[in-house]
């Protein structure tokens, strides 16, 4: 008498009675799963890299990249007033101001020099960019346009950007879509969201030397920080109806 097959056993333990041709379809464990992961990441001369850039990416969701050559500044402002809002909605947020790096490096494109390495590092690992700038002779800052120029044509690939921008009147509101748009779309942006202008009027310098963003300002950063919340970092929206599960769905006529 031949013995059983091991394939027909293994099916009668695994399936339940009636079940004897179920086939499953769970594929079979990784190897290591459930290590931490450092533990996969083997040694090397790039190790410390790796584990650096593992850390990393797993804590940056959001970047707000501050384009101003001046601090503090309206632009800023209103890049900060951003982030409280993401920061309440428990975003992670990492900060890059552009007036920060060395000159000498942005000008003379020294990707190697680690400041820059850092940030074009920055934009790399974000999964939503935030970038303000002011309105400087109908377009945005000229320390932004060299960051900008070091980046690679996919740096924003995947990504979903909000663009803010500042401006003396409400005449420079189409330098948002007429000169930054372009090219946060040459740097293959998935989806650049509508972006929000503010004139000098609505973000007032307080006594205490601190900018105060005006309430129909505020107003409309709520909403653009709403999309962003839910387009980009796939977040539960703040308001409307509650999801219903289909299981409870009724039906009358």
């Amino acid at each position: 008498m031949a013995a059983p097959s091991t394939r027909s056993t293994h099916q009668n333990r695994s399936n339940p009675p009636g079940c004897a041709h179920f086939v499953s379809l769970r594929p079979p464990p990784c190897r290591g799963a459930g290590r931490p992961l450092r533990a996969a990441v083997r040694g090397g001369p790039q190790r410390e890299f790796a584990l650096l850039f593992i850390e990393r990416k797993s804590l940056v969701s959001v970047l707000l990249i501050a384009g101003s050559p001046s601090a503090p500044s309206r632009s800023t402002a209103l890049l900060e007033a951003v982030g409280e809002r993401l920061a309440q909605r428990h975003a992670r947020i990492e900060r890059l101001a552009i007036r920060d790096l060395p000159a000498q490096a942005l000008l003379l494109a020294e990707w190697n020099h680690p400041a820059i390495v850092n940030a074009i590092a920055k934009v790399a690992e974000a999964r939503v960019v935030v970038v303000a700038t002011p309105v400087y002779k109908a377009a945005y800052s000229g320390v932004l346009k060299v960051f900008l120029d070091l980046l690679s044509q996919n740096a924003l690939k995947g990504k979903t950007v909000l663009p803010l921008a500042t401006g003396g009147s409400p005449h420079h509101m189409l330098a948002l879509d007429y000169a930054l748009r372009p090219v946060l779309q040459s740097l293959s942006a998935r989806h650049i969201l509508p972006g929000v202008y503010a004139s000098d009027s609505q973000i007032t310098l307080t006594p205490e030397n601190a900018y105060q963003v005006h309430h129909d300002l505020a107003e409309r950063l709520n909403e653009a920080v709403e999309v962003l919340a839910t387009e980009g970092l796939k977040l539960p929206p703040t308001h409307g109806f509650e999801p219903v599960p289909f299981s409870r769905v009724r039906c009358s006529v």
